[in-house]
């Protein structure tokens, strides 16, 4: 993985080519070690806060908890080992799957990515810096584990459900998206820095190779909360190339609920469903709604029906998730068409 910084000098294209057995390998995943790692990098470097200046001020990790060595192998710019966010296998990975294969790790693989990282001569670190993490891949590669481990408990956990529902309401959208207008709508949907021309993506960034051949290996494209704003391109073996891009909704994660609705429009629709109204400024599922408004399902469920039931909401359902949003008629009662 290359790790660049948003807004770092020129923008570099690179361009990523399907063959037909790509184009039926692609797919949406889900990485809760991902968001543990990235979650770090932003605690640690104050440039990446944007929309989650609240999180950081209430983020804190144990004390004592040693970070030098995850420092040293997030540069920026520059290649940070890719064994350390392992592609997901399924839409439903768990962090303690992907923990196990970054513990599986060979320490053969470990150690090349390490070099590749540290002893980058455009970095210039000492040698004395670098020695204990390339002196036995195998233990730097299971203290790591351990750190992720940490990062995970403590700064993504709290939140991991709030977090999900945003993913999963961003793959939902992405799902509508490619069904209704193929790669062409779904990639300018994700990012304005792609554009589908029919045989390759085109990725704007410093963080894209010039040119990637899947070769049958597909694309995960993968949504993200902690990768704001940058998009960046996982494609070295043995991973699965993968695409991390930031989530739809990130700017109101970290925000209070919703606004309290204007008092004629709570007289009109009761407290709660005005409520939920204003929250769906983007498209939402049920579960998301009830972790954003910390409601339960089934009394959000309920007013979602009633709400559409009278033309204020439209619904659709993609795969095993229905998405929720305002209809014209909702959006001019909210006052924010």
């Amino acid at each position: 993985m290359v790790e660049s910084s948003a807004g770092e000098g020129a923008p570099v294209g690179g361009r990523v080519y399907f063959a037909h057995e790509d184009l039926m390998r692609c797919r949406f995943a889900v990485s809760p070690l991902w968001e543990a790692f990235a979650a770090a990098h932003t605690l640690l470097e104050p440039d990446r806060h944007g929309h989650h200046l609240p999180w950081v001020r209430r983020a804190r990790l144990p004390e004592g908890t040693d970070v030098a060595g995850f420092r040293l192998l997030v540069p920026r710019p520059g290649y940070v080992p890719d064994f350390l966010t392992p592609a997901p296998e399924g839409p439903l990975t768990s962090v303690g799957d992907e923990l196990a294969r970054v513990r599986a790790t060979p320490p053969g693989q470990v150690g090349a990515e390490l070099r590749q990282c540290l002893l980058d001569p455009r970095r210039r670190l000492p040698r004395e810096a670098v020695d204990d993490l390339l002196r036995d891949p195998a233990a730097t590669r299971d203290a790591l584990a351990d750190l992720l481990e940490v990062f995970w408990h403590h700064l993504v956990r709290p939140h991991w459900p709030r977090m999900r529902a945003l993913l999963d309401a961003d793959i939902a959208e992405q799902a509508r998206r490619l069904s209704e207008g193929g790669l062409e709508r779904l990639m300018g949907g994700i990012d304005a820095r792609l554009r589908w021309d029919g045989r390759a993506l085109a990725i704007q960034g410093p963080s894209a190779p010039e040119e990637l051949h899947l070769e049958g290996r597909g694309l995960v494209l993968m949504p993200s909360v902690f990768v704001w704003p940058e998009l960046i391109l996982i494609s070295d073996e043995p991973w699965q190339p993968t695409l991390v891009y930031p989530a739809r909704g990130v700017g109101g994660l970290w925000s209070p609920p919703a606004r309290r609705p204007p008092e004629a429009l709570a007289a009109a629709l009761g407290r709660t469903r005005a409520t939920l109204l204003l929250a769906l400024a983007e498209p939402d599922t049920t579960t998301g709604l009830a972790a954003r408004l910390e409601m339960s399902p089934g009394s959000v469920s309920g007013h979602l029906t009633a709400l559409r039931a009278v033309g204020l909401l439209e619904s659709w359902r993609v795969g095993r998730k229905v998405l929720y949003a305002r209809t014209p008629l909702g959006t001019a009662l909210t006052g924010e068409g």
